[in-house]
């Protein structure tokens, strides 16, 4: 079987979703897994020349429909989540393409896909960042120094008050998981454990209000989930700069291998792997 496909971190980036679109339609993927911050922030002022309208409904939907044309029956499943960069209110065109048949829509969901279950989830722990779309608290109502709680940001689609004040990402976690065998599982979630090789962040030395900023931005929810359910591979992004900082893409916890296809350069990160054989993933840049 030919092997998957992930990326992440795209940030609507033309130039890298053109090489991915290249990518797979030379080398034909079993799947592709798009790992969240795929779109402009909404924050961000559009490039030159750039008119008005979604990114999504009238950049990528365009190029997957042109890619499913060119590839007819080769054109592979694509699952897809948001990252805390994109803006919830094109959750709706998001869930359009699906329809289409496009991508799936993994954010909350199970879904199988070639002997395993892919589960998907998008939400990262408190940050300093305005934009609360995908942000819950990570397994208590603590805050790190410098952040700003769920509630306290904007959003851009209506969260009830109690979800963005209460829900944790542990209680997410148990909900989506249940009590499933999670030994055929793949886990596309756009934040990394805490405390591994993927979440580091560039924050050293750094201090508010005299108290130092931890260099480990990661989830705790997500770090028990793999210590204690042991999937088979895990697939994340967010932390740009961690593979830099800590010269490594990669951590296996336990028997589970965690892969990030978040990078700080301008090229493309194209993680290559195969769920029969997840310890022999690769990453290219491009």
């Amino acid at each position: 079987m030919a092997a998957s496909f992930f990326v992440s971190d795209m940030h609507g980036s033309t130039a890298r979703y053109e090489k991915l679109f290249a990518a797979v339609a030379r080398e034909r993927p079993a799947g592709v897994f798009l790992g969240g911050d795929l779109l402009p922030h909404p924050m961000a002022a559009p490039p030159a020349g750039a008119g008005p309208g979604s990114f999504l409904d009238d950049e990528l939907i365009p190029r997957l429909d042109a890619l499913r044309r060119t590839l007819g029956a080769a054109y592979p499943p694509i699952f897809v989540i948001f990252g805390n960069d994109d803006p919830r209110a094109d959750e709706e065109s998001a869930l359009a393409a699906e329809q289409r048949g496009l991508w799936s829509y993994a954010h909350g969901r199970k879904l199988p896909w070639r002997g395993v279950d892919v589960y998907g989830y998008a939400c990262i722990p408190p940050s300093p960042f305005l934009l609360k779309d995908w942000e819950r608290y990570d397994v208590s109502r603590f805050v790190d120094p410098g952040c700003i709680p769920p509630e306290e940001g904007m959003c851009t689609a209506p969260v009830p008050p109690a979800e963005a004040s209460r829900t944790t990402i542990a209680e997410d976690l148990a909900a989506l998981f249940g009590r499933d065998d999670l030994d055929r599982a793949i886990f596309l979630c756009h934040v990394p454990p805490y405390q591994s090789l993927l979440d580091r962040a560039a924050l050293d030395g750094l201090f508010i209000d005299h108290a130092p900023l931890d260099v480990h931005i990661g989830s705790i929810a997500v770090r028990r989930l793999i210590e204690g359910r042991r999937p088979l591979v895990t697939l994340h992004g967010h932390v740009h700069e961690s593979a830099r900082i800590t010269g490594s893409w990669r951590e296996q916890i336990g028997r589970t291998v965690c892969l990030s296809a978040a990078h700080d350069g301008p090229e493309l990160a194209l993680v290559r792997f195969d769920p029969a054989d997840p310890a022999g993933a690769t990453r290219e840049l491009i």
